[in-house]
């Protein structure tokens, strides 16, 4: 099988279905087969398999996803280096910014999300490890796409466009290229308000090489950017951690 082959329609199906229950939470048959334009007869055989597969739960005839999923994701973290490895700094850098913190990585041209850890002046916006948002509209996925090679790039770019998540997000192919040329500058990127207004990152990548392996985000209410020495202040932070996982990644047992 090749990448241009086209999937097996009972797989696409199925995911198909776990995808609105992951955005619904939980949903009935009727609901279920109406939102896909399917037979009810259909989505019933799906879901019975589902649900004798650990993936989907029926309570009182309405489904929503099982804990079964959790486990498959909590054992692709787990088996992650990144994760391992860059977990010390996130809780140091907890410690010294009571901020929201994360490590993240860039898969099938989106930004995801691979770990996070709270503090005590976090902001609560039901981020979750492998949370995954479009890579151009903060800092933490800027950075991650500014230090890819440059056909890599124009790929993601084709295949997810410039999409608007606020009025503050780059659309604007050479305003993001230019963004782009100052994280290579700097060292980091910020942002405010672009992914969710209220919310601005200050984000580094981590790198070995010419190769990107992620990047390292603080999230906090996007006034405190206004303030330059914070900012700073973030910024040294989190860089300051990126090296250190890159230092550890390579050579930590």
């Amino acid at each position: 099988m090749t990448e241009t082959t086209p999937p097996l329609k009972t797989i696409q199906r199925a995911f198909e279905i776990m995808d609105v229950l992951k955005e619904q939470k939980e949903v009935g048959v009727a609901d279920l087969a109406r939102q896909l334009d399917v037979p009810k007869s259909t989505v019933h055989d799906y879901l019975r398999t589902l649900r004798t597969m650990g993936y989907v739960i029926n309570e009182d005839g309405t489904y929503r996803l099982g804990f079964q999923l959790l486990e498959l994701g909590g054992q692709v973290k787990y088996r992650n280096r990144l994760f391992h490895v860059a977990k010390p700094e996130l809780e140091r850098l907890v410690e010294n910014t009571g901020e929201l913190v994360s490590v993240n990585v860039e898969e099938r041209g989106q930004f995801v999300i691979l770990h996070t850890e709270f503090g005590s002046d976090s902001l609560r916006l039901g981020i979750y490890p492998g949370l995954k948002t479009p890579i151009h509209t903060h800092a933490g996925g800027k950075v991650i796409l500014a230090f890819l090679d440059e056909e890599r790039i124009e790929s993601i770019i084709d295949q997810h466009g410039l999409t608007a998540r606020t009025e503050q997000t780059i659309t604007d192919r050479e305003a993001l290229d230019a963004e782009l040329a100052a994280i290579r500058e700097e060292g980091y990127g910020i942002d405010r308000n672009e992914q969710v207004v209220g919310m601005g990152t200050v984000a580094a990548p981590v790198r070995i090489g010419e190769e990107v392996l992620g990047s390292i985000g603080v999230v906090c209410p996007s006034d405190r950017l206004r303030d330059e020495g914070y900012r700073q202040e973030l910024a040294d932070e989190v860089q300051k951690s990126a090296n250190i996982i890159s230092v550890n990644y390579q050579y930590a047992p």
